[in-house]
C-alpha cells in the first residue's frame, strides 16, 4: 500500500468536522519573529494590547517567591485567589470560576452549554474567539450585523440585531463592552435592558477584558447586576490593565450553577501557582492598576488627537488601543514592521482598511506617530 493510499498517512482528518472548519486564532506578531524575519532591532510592540507599565511591583515579589514551590502542583480549586476575587467583587466564592486567561474561560463556557444542536450568536467585528469556540462544539454561530461606519459607535455591536438573534436554541449571547477590536462600547441603560430582555434560557457572557481602562472612560461594569439575572456571566482578565499577560490568568462571575458547570469541565490545575499568587497580590494593589490605567487612558486620547491631526479616522475607544483607518493596511502594516514598529491587521475581523493600535509608552506612542505620518500624508 502507498503512503498515499495508507488512511494512517492522513491523522489529520480523525479530527472532528467542527474543528477541522476552523480557522484558528492567530496572535499579534512577536518580538522576536519579527528580528529573526527583517534582522530588525530596538522593536515597539503595540500590538497585543499588553500593558506596557506592567504589574505591580508586589505581584512580582509574590509570583519571585511562588517559584520557589513550583514543583508542587497548584491549589486545584485556587481557593484564595476566588476568596480574594469574591471579596473584591462582594460575592460568594461560588461564584467565582478561574481560568487560564479570560480565553479559557469563553472555551469552557462554550464546553458546558454548547453542542451541536445549539445555537449561540455574537456580533460582527467582535473578538475572534467567541466564533471559534462556538463552532469547536458543533454548535451553530449566529453573527449579526454591527453597527455602521457612520454610527456614533463605528463598527461596535447593535444590540438591537442581537436582540433579534436568538432562537429556541440559542445558549449564549456574547458581548465585549468595550469591544476587540474597535474599542467601541454600550451605553449601560441600554445594555441592562438589553440582558433584562435576554431569553431566559441564553447566558448573556458579557466579556469586560477591558473594563479598568472602561471605567475612565465613562464606561460601566456589569457585576451589580448579577443578584438581578441569573443568566448572566462576567468575564475578566488579568492579561491587561494588571499586566499579568504572561502568566495567563483570568476569572469568571456568574451563578453559581453556571460556575459548578464550568468547573466540570476546567481542566485540574488550569492556573499555575506563579498566576495564583501574582493574581492575588495584584488585585490587592488597586493603586498601581488605577496609576497605570490613568496614564494609559491619557496617552490613548493624546495619540487619537495627533492621528486625526494627520487625517486618520479613529473609532472611539473605551480601551487601551485605538482602530484607525490607513487606507491600505496591508501596506502600512508591512512599512511600519520594517521600521521596528508592530501593530495589528484585522483584516481578518473584516476591516482590511484599519490597523489596531495598542497604547505603550509616550516614547512608544511618539514613535508610531512618526513612522505612521508620511503613511497618512500619502492616503
Amino acid at each position: 500500500m502507498s503512503a498515499a493510499a495508507d488512511p494512517r498517512a492522513h491523522p489529520g482528518r480523525l479530527a472532528s468536522a467542527a474543528v477541522r472548519a476552523l480557522a484558528p486564532y492567530v496572535p499579534g506578531k512577536p518580538i522576536a519573529e519579527l528580528e529573526r524575519e527583517y534582522g530588525v532591532r530596538d522593536i515597539v510592540k503595540l500590538a497585543s494590547n499588553e500593558n506596557p507599565y506592567g504589574p505591580s511591583p508586589a505581584a512580582l515579589a509574590a509570583m519571585r517567591a511562588a517559584v520557589d514551590d513550583c514543583w508542587l502542583y497548584p491549589d486545584g480549586s485556587a481557593h484564595e485567589l476566588k476568596r480574594a476575587l469574591a471579596r473584591h467583587h462582594g460575592l460568594a466564592p461560588e461564584c467565582v470560576t478561574v481560568g487560564n486567561g479570560s480565553n479559557e474561560l469563553l472555551l469552557l463556557l462554550a464546553e458546558s452549554f454548547l453542542g451541536p444542536t445549539c445555537s449561540a450568536v455574537c456580533s460582527q467585528f467582535a473578538f475572534a474567539i467567541y466564533p471559534l469556540v462556538i463552532r469547536a462544539t458543533g454548535a451553530h454561530c449566529i453573527e449579526t450585523a454591527a453597527l455602521d461606519a457612520g454610527a456614533a459607535m463605528p463598527f461596535g455591536h447593535d444590540l438591537d440585531a442581537l436582540a433579534r438573534a436568538p432562537r429556541a436554541d440559542t445558549r449564549l449571547i456574547f458581548i465585549a463592552n468595550p469591544n476587540n477590536p474597535t474599542g467601541t462600547w454600550l451605553d449601560g441603560t441600554a445594555l441592562r435592558a438589553f440582558i433584562a430582555a435576554a431569553p431566559a434560557d441564553a447566558l448573556v457572557v458579557l466579556d469586560e477584558a477591558y473594563v479598568e481602562y472602561a471605567a475612565l472612560s465613562g464606561c460601566g461594569d456589569g457585576t451589580a447586576w448579577l443578584a438581578e439575572y441569573p443568566n448572566l456571566v462576567i468575564v475578566r482578565t488579568f492579561s491587561k490593565a494588571y499586566g499579568l499577560a504572561g502568566v495567563r490568568i483570568g476569572y469568571a462571575l456568574s451563578h453559581p450553577e453556571v460556575a459548578d458547570a464550568m468547573n466540570r469541565v476546567r481542566p485540574a490545575f488550569n492556573v499555575s501557582n506563579v498566576a495564583q499568587a501574582g493574581a492575588i497580590a495584584a488585585l490587592a494593589d488597586q493603586a498601581h492598576v488605577l496609576a497605570g490605567a490613568s496614564q494609559i487612558v491619557a496617552e490613548r486620547e493624546r495619540v487619537a488627537a495627533a492621528l486625526r491631526a494627520l487625517g486618520a479616522v479613529v473609532v472611539p475607544s473605551a480601551g487601551n488601543f485605538l482602530l484607525v483607518e490607513v487606507g491600505n493596511a496591508a501596506a502600512a502594516y508591512e512599512r511600519l514592521l520594517r521600521g521596528g514598529v508592530i501593530v495589528r491587521p484585522v483584516a481578518g475581523y473584516g476591516l482590511p482598511r484599519h490597523l489596531r493600535v495598542s497604547i505603550g509608552l509616550p516614547a512608544q506612542n511618539d514613535r508610531l506617530l512618526q513612522q505612521l505620518a508620511p503613511l497618512l500624508r500619502a492616503a
